[in-house]
This record gives C-alpha cells, sequence and structure tokens, in this order.
C-alpha cells in the first residue's frame, strides 16, 4: 500500500509540475509551429540525442496521460519525415500506452476487485476469450480516447504482451495519418482539420472491420466444420429433442409454443431421472419418514412417543404411486397436445442434421432438423471398487424398484456418499427402519456447504441414527461366508463393514455415449463441450441440462432449455449468453439446507470485504408453534452495503424461503427492499424479513440517534 501511495505521489508531482511550468503550451499547435526552427536546428546539430529526446518525452506524456500525444505525432512527421516518425511516434506511443496500463493494473485493479467482484470476475472472462478482439477494435476508433482505453484494459486481466502487440497494430492507421499531416505541418491549422467528420467515419468503418472480419471467418469456419456433410436443402423438422428429461422436456415445449414444428425423443421413461428415479421419488419417501419420525417423537407435539406401524412395501408403493399421479404432467399425450411429436425410441445422431431413431416398438425412422438439442442426461457414477459387481449394490436409479419387493427396509444399510443424494436417501431409510452406515472420504459431508453447515447436517443425520463415518476411504467389496462387507481405510487401518445392500451415491456422470457424439467428433470432457449458447462444436447442435453442466439440477436445465430453444429457433436473429449467476440449490434433509449465491468459505476464499448477518428460527413466532426452532438464515453482504451476495438457509421449508432471495438477487433488490415488504404472520417468510431486520438494526445511525434523542427530549420540555 505504502509502494502504491509513493507511486501516487511521484505521478502527482511529475504531472503537477508539467502544468506549474506552463510545459502543456509547448505541447499545442500554436507552441509547436513556434518551436519548429529551433527544434530542426537542434536536430541538425545532434540527431540521435533529438530522436532519443523526443522519443522518452513521448513516453512519459503517454505513460502519464497527459495531453499532446497528439501534438508529439505530428511533430514526429514534421521533425523526422513520414517513415523514421511513424516509426519514432508508433513504438513511443505503444510502449508508454503499455506503461499507462501496467500502472492502472498496479494502482487499481486490486482495489476494483474487491468493490466489484463478480462484474470484474465476468470481464475477466470474456477478456480472456476475445479481449484482444475488442481492444483492436477500439484502437481502430480514435473517436475513443486512447488514454481511457489504457487506464480501463489495465483493470482486466488481459495479458500486458496481448496489450502490447495488439495495442502497437491497432494505433499504426490512426498515427500514420497524424504523421503524414506532420510532415505538411504548414498546411495543419487545427487538429480538428486533421480528424475530419469524413475521417472519423471512416475509422469508425474501419473500426467494423474486425467484425465484419470476424463474421467472414465465423462463416469460413463453419464451412470447414461441415465440409465433409452435405445439408439437406429442406428438413422434415424445425427442432429434434434427444431426452425427454426437464431439459428435452421444457425445450420442445418451448419450441411448440412458438409454433415450430418439433419432435422429442425418448428412449426410456418420459419425465427423465427426475420423475421416475430422482427428485420425485426421493421426495415422496423423505415425506413417509419425516412423519415416522415425528410420530416416534410426539413428546415434541403434546403427543405421545410412539414406535410408527407401518409397512415398508406400503411406503414403497406409494412412493410409486406418488410417480404415477404426476407422470400424465410429462407423458406422450400431454406434450402432443401442446404440439410436440413425442417418439419412443433411441436416436443417434447421423450428421449434424439428421438423427436416425430406432423406435421402442419396432422399425427404424430418420427424420431431419435444422437445429437438435441433445437433452440425454446424467446416470449415477458407480466407482470401480474390486467386488462391487459380485457382491451387488443399487443406486438412486435402481432402489425404488429392488426396494419396493422388500418387506422390511434393508437391515443394514452403507450408503456410499457424503453429498446431497447420499445425505438424503441415508436419513430417510434409518428413519424408516434401516441400519445405515454413511461413507464418505472426504473430512465432512455435504462439502459445498459452510463448515458449519456440514457439522449442522451431521448432526441432523447423527440424530436420525445414520452412523457416519468420514475420512473413510473404500477399499473393496467382498463376500465371506455368505455375508457382504466394504472395507474402508481411515489412518492406514482397514476395517470391515457388514451390509444388506450398497447404496451408491458418489455423483453423477453424464451420458455421452450411444448416440453418436463420437462418429460427428462433437467434444466432450466428462460433459459435452459447448460455449455460452449451448452450442457444441456444430452451431446448429445444442445441449442442455446435466449433459452440459456446470449444475445437474432440474431447474438449471429447465434455465437451459430456454436458451437452447431460442438460441436454436432464432440465433440467426440473436443469440443469449447462459445467465448462471443466481443459482439456487436445496438438500432435502431434515432441516432442509438452501442456498443461493456465495456461502461464507467461498467469499473468503474469493478476498471479499464481507459481513454476515444471521436469524435464528428459535426467534421466529411460527417455528416455535411447529417445534421446528433448530436451524437459521445466514446473509452474506459486502462490509455496510445491503446487497445480497449469498444466503444459506437451514430450516423446516428452507427451499421454499430461498425463493423470495433469489427475487431479489436475480433483480439487484437488497435487504432493505426485503425489509420493507410487507410478509403474512404467522409465517415462515417472516424469516427472511427478520435477517433483514437485523442488518438493519446493526447498521442503525449511531450519532443520528443521539440527535433523534435529544429532540425528544426537548420536546417532552
Amino acid at each position: 500500500m505504502i509502494k502504491k501511495i509513493f507511486l501516487l505521489l511521484i505521478a502527482a508531482l511529475v504531472v503537477g509540475l508539467f502544468f506549474y511550468f506552463d510545459l502543456n503550451q509547448l505541447l499545442t499547435l500554436d507552441g509547436l509551429k513556434g518551436s519548429m526552427e529551433q527544434f530542426s536546428q537542434y536536430q541538425e546539430q545532434s540527431p540521435l540525442l533529438v530522436v532519443g529526446g523526443f522519443f522518452l518525452l513521448y513516453i512519459v506524456v503517454t505513460a502519464l496521460s497527459l495531453p499532446g500525444a497528439a501534438i508529439l505525432t505530428l511533430a514526429a512527421g514534421a521533425l523526422f519525415g513520414l517513415v523514421e516518425g511513424l516509426l519514432v511516434a508508433s513504438f513511443a506511443s505503444t510502449i508508454g500506452a503499455t506503461l499507462a496500463f501496467l500502472v492502472s493494473r498496479y494502482l487499481l485493479r486490486d482495489t476494483i476487485k474487491k468493490r466489484f467482484p463478480e462484474r470484474l470476475t465476468a470481464i475477466d472472462a470474456g477478456v480472456e476469450k476475445e479481449g484482444g478482439f475488442y481492444l483492436f477494435t477500439l484502437r481502430l476508433v480514435p473517436i475513443f480516447p486512447f488514454f481511457l482505453i489504457n487506464l480501463l484494459m489495465g483493470v482486466t486481466a488481459i495479458k500486458a504482451r496481448t496489450f502490447y502487440w495488439v495495442s502497437q497494430i491497432g494505433m499504426l492507421a490512426g498515427t500514420f495519418v497524424f504523421v503524414n499531416a506532420g510532415t505538411q505541418l504548414a498546411q495543419v491549422e487545427s487538429l480538428s482539420g486533421i480528424l475530419s467528420l469524413n475521417l472519423i467515419v471512416s475509422f469508425a468503418l474501419l473500426g467494423f472491420f474486425p467484425l465484419i472480419a470476424k463474421g467472414v471467418l465465423n462463416i469460413f469456419k463453419k464451412r470447414r466444420i461441415y465440409k465433409n456433410h452435405t445439408k439437406p436443402k429442406k428438413f422434415d423438422r424445425n427442432m429434434i429433442v434427444i431426452g425427454a428429461g426437464a431439459g428435452g422436456l421444457v425445450t420442445s415445449y418451448i419450441a411448440a409454443a412458438v409454433k415450430a414444428k418439433v419432435t422429442l425423443v425418448e428412449a426410456g421413461e418420459m419425465g427423465g431421472d427426475c420423475l421416475n428415479y430422482g427428485c420425485v421419488p426421493s421426495k415422496s419417501v423423505i415425506k413417509s419418514a419425516k412423519i415416522a419420525e415425528q410420530i416416534r417423537n410426539g413428546e415434541r407435539y403434546g403427543l405421545d412417543n410412539m414406535t410408527p406401524q407401518f409397512s415398508f412395501k406400503n411406503v414403497m408403493t406409494r412412493v410409486h404411486q406418488v410417480i404415477a399421479d404426476i407422470a400424465p404432467h410429462d407423458s406422450v399425450e400431454r406434450y402432443a397436445d401442446l404440439g410436440v411429436e413425442a417418439l419412443k425410441g433411441y436416436a443417434k445422431l447421423i450428421d449434424p442434421w439428421t438423427v436416425e431413431i430406432e423406435l421402442n416398438d419396432g422399425g427404424t425412422q430418420t427424420l431431419t432438423a435444422r437445429t437438435i438439442v441433445i437433452a440425454t442426461g446424467a446416470r449415477p457414477f458407480v466407482p470401480p471398487l474390486p467386488g462391487i459387481e459380485e457382491t451387488g449394490y443399487v443406486t438412486s436409479d435402481t432402489l425404488w424398484d429392488k426396494f419396493a419387493q422388500f418387506d422390511e427396509a434393508p437391515k443394514k444399510l452403507v450408503v456410499l456418499g457424503g453429498g446431497p443424494i447420499g445425505c438424503e436417501l441415508a436419513q430417510s431409510f434409518a428413519r424408516l427402519g434401516s441400519n445405515v452406515t454413511q461413507i464418505e472420504m472426504g473430512n465432512r459431508i455435504m462439502s459445498k456447504e459452510d463448515t458449519e453447515v456440514s457439522r449442522f447436517a451431521h448432526d441432523a443425520l447423527t440424530a436420525s441414527g445414520v452412523n457416519i463415518l468420514t475420512s473413510h476411504k473404500a477399499m473393496r467389496c467382498e463376500i465371506r461366508d455368505g455375508k457382504k462387507y466394504i472395507v474402508v481405510k481411515h489412518n492406514e487401518v482397514e476395517t470391515d463393514i457388514e451390509y444388506d445392500e450398497l447404496l451408491c451415491a458418489v455423483g453423477r456422470s453424464a451420458r455421452l455415449t450411444g448416440y453418436g457424439l463420437e462418429a460427428l467428433g462433437i467434444e466432450t470432457d466428462r460433459t459435452i463441450v459447448t460455449n455460452e449458447y449451448l452450442e457444441t462444436l456444430y452451431p446448429n447442435i445444442y445441449a442442455a441440462g446435466d449433459i452440459v453442466g456446470p449444475y445437474q439440477f432440474t431447474h438449471v436445465a429447465a434455465h437451459q432449455a430456454w436458451y437452447a430453444a431460442v438460441n436454436g429457433l432464432f440465433g440467426h436473429f440473436k443469440k443469449f449468453k447462459v445467465d448462471y449467476r443466481v443459482i439456487p440449490w436445496t438438500t432435502f434433509i431434515d432441516p432442509e439446507v438452501a442456498r443461493v449465491g456465495l456461502n461464507e468459505q467461498e467469499a473468503i476464499d474469493k478476498g471479499i470485504d464481507f459481513e454476515i448477518t444471521r436469524f435464528e428460527f428459535k426467534e421466529l413466532d411460527r417455528a416455535i408453534t411447529e417445534g421446528a426452532t433448530k436451524g437459521f438464515i445466514k446473509v452474506i453482504t459486502p462490509k455496510g452495503k445491503d446487497k445480497i451476495l449469498g444466503v444459506t438457509i437451514v430450516s423446516d421449508h428452507a427451499g421454499d424461503l430461498m425463493a423470495e432471495f433469489v427475487l431479489a438477487m436475480k433483480h439487484g433488490l437488497g435487504l432493505n427492499k426485503i425489509l420493507g415488504t410487507i410478509h403474512a404472520y404467522p409465517t415462515w417468510a417472516e424469516g427472511s424479513k427478520s435477517v433483514a431486520g437485523e442488518w438493519k438494526k446493526a447498521h442503525a445511525p449511531q450519532n443520528l440517534l443521539k440527535w433523534v434523542e435529544k429532540y425528544h427530549t426537548w420536546r417532552r420540555g
């Protein structure tokens, strides 16, 4: 900090001396003309000294962003001629600009990054991709003050060498115009005469040249990508969507809503993983397990503690009934009514516009479409443990059918994985009678949350009867004497854990094979690689949902679907970049854990100057009436400001309560706006207003309140 202040003082001193001694008068057109004869004499006597001195002066003026760079460029032409003057002015201006750029980076970047971390991160991401291109465009157009470009680019993450060479080339045309004018200095009446309206317009048009060139390059790039494929002259469909999970369903619905002819292809069940294996069945079993736990702890509600009497088979039957009740929402018939042709079968990409469908009821159908959207989702990842195939296992996809055959919950259930899916199912089956052991290789469960939240979740699961083993690595599965064991290692010591059923819940992997990606050369890296518009290698082939990432949530798949549909159908007019700025998620353990934006650890890692505002649900009337006082709301804001950077909620209904904060963050509303909103009493939603009130209380204007107190004292007489 001291070094930065020292550097600022030196720069301020030099600038001050520059104006104090009226040196700026020398860098005017009249001053230049009046000094030319004397400069010419110096040049005849010491040509190298004049060139060197001029070069250094130009660098200093440019580096300090002093007025007069244009006059010096004219002087270069007048003193040294067109070729030598162009070389001197071009290199001096670029070196000076780079020094200004580096000073700006040193003095300003860290400060701005702390104040506006999210905005600067987004800018840096754009600069990393096409910073050189945009800098080149700006350099070509003299309307933009070059000194301002130097300072602003210094705040970004563009590399110094990129800034230098792009500036060197980009400023060359403008430098040439001024140097050439300087060779005829006597005829120059004013700088505006050099930069005439026609010339400025010409430069502006020249500035569009990179954009035009980029468009032309994109055309050639597309031709190169598609060169081995013959584009149909006519298309059967506007869009074909592969996969009828959340991403595919919403994409096809939007396409049909705007009257496009769309075909949706699904090999398995309509509704995808969420309806058939994930969100719906898991939340159904969570509800049954929660009621069983409430019966078991009836004294919390003034009732007697009782052992819940239930049939596990009936619980699993209800799970399948819930799936069946919701299935019509995602059915072939409903989507047909919406205008979507839904085909049951396996789709395979033949070329960028052609899909071959092996229909489930026999036969093959081949369709062409201008746009194809891949939304094939993900499947549970099964770790390659020795012996796991021999001993058998279930996943979040397969357990529902297998467990439906059981009269009782598995006596000994091992859950492998401490993420959201593992935690939800471990707690639920423990409450339904299983002896559950949960194994997590990391040092805590739910590791994407704050340490405090992970500890809270650990305690909640333990209270439900789950035996949690963190920092335990699964080594292998074995069968000995007809019993199944998983061998885990902790502190270099191996332990055998007996089980009846092993549930693998260590994550999900994208479905990348079986439908022609390899043959078309579409790039994959654990997911399908897309750009910010969800385009794959082929601009007419899009991807959405778990197959893309970066979040494997149903609501994110639906969010991406809008972009895939709109960009795919109307991208030739306007394309939209996917917006991931405000993504909420919920883990449905009891109590629920919901989050949006930054958590405390992430704010620390990003170096943000932040503060935390908390509200404990033990203070909320509605929570007290329901005997559900465990939990809190934690809001991350910049120091002294009410802008919401992130929220974590741990409580009953946390996922529902999060919606208000998501809305606020999406539309730039702070805690003051939430505080000023009427919330019905007594509701859980009052927790949002209460945490906003806590922030307001902490930021009350104490000095003003002292004067207000004196005012009231005076009013009392």
